[in-house]
């Protein structure tokens, strides 16, 4: 049954009020975890759908609203994760066991302030100018991308706490299965966007391969900070590279 998994990862990823599922088996939270980019297809129609309703209202009011929308639906839970991120990444020093430790400070850092405001700022400026371009359907795939390669993340890279609640996730979600969704979305992405768009795509890949390079680098894998983080930013990344390259073919 597809209906626990689905109310799992939505029930996780989002805060719609979804049943909750009662002590959900391993294979149960397994196939959630494959959902992810389906959690995404969800939040993405949202986000189309209000910025074509506000499309006919000024445009900063309809970005600021479509943002707001965005943060209400996620409860901001990957920003905090991106944060922590920050705070670990300037304080730790090069240090992995003082990053994990500052990522479980739940006290906010200048690091994570300075990272939310510009990550709130980026995709405020991505949203208007993809209104104004007329391009609402970044708006959908760029939440689908952004758990795509949170998915991806967790399948390739090591999970570093074994008392995280990702350390489930992570060890019991199908593997071969996953790697075909991921596949599959790409292709999707492919199929349905503009050509230029898949150069933004292929950024976001860019950005992934970096990304899990220097966690590996500098922290020895992953935690549920860095999932939450990257999320953020292949978001902000996909979006930001495909209105470039329309800047760029449109002329301007």
């Amino acid at each position: 049954m597809i209906g626990s998994p689905l109310w799992l990862a939505l029930g996780l990823l989002t805060t719609l009020p979804v049943p909750v599922v009662a002590a959900p088996n391993e294979r149960e939270i397994g196939v959630s975890v494959l959902l992810y980019p389906f959690v995404g297809a969800v939040i993405g129609l949202m986000l189309c759908g209000l910025a074509l309703v506000s499309h006919p209202w000024p445009g900063p009011l309809s970005a600021m609203l479509v943002l707001f929308l965005w943060l209400a639906i996620t409860g901001g839970l990957h920003l905090e994760g991106l944060g922590d991120l920050a705070d670990a990444w300037v304080g730790g020093i090069g240090r992995p066991e003082r990053m994990l430790e500052i990522m479980k400070d739940p006290r906010c850092g200048p690091a994570a302030v300075m990272a939310i405001t510009m990550q709130l700022l980026f995709k405020f400026s991505a949203i208007q100018a993809l209104l104004q371009l007329n391009i609402p359907i970044l708006l959908f795939f760029s939440p689908v991308l952004g758990r795509a390669v949170m998915l991806a993340l967790m399948l390739s890279t090591p999970y570093l706490r074994p008392e995280g609640m990702a350390s489930v996730l992570t060890r019991v979600v199908p593997r071969k299965i996953g790697w075909f969704i991921i596949v599959m979305t790409g292709g999707l992405v492919m199929f349905m966007a503009k050509p230029l768009l898949l150069l933004a795509l292929g950024m976001t890949v860019a950005f992934f391969v970096v990304f899990r390079w220097m966690m590996l680098g500098r922290l020895g894998g992953i935690t549920g900070d860095v999932l939450g983080a990257v999320c953020e930013l292949s978001e902000t990344v996909f979006l930001l590279s495909a209105l470039l390259f329309a800047s760029i073919n449109s002329g301007g």
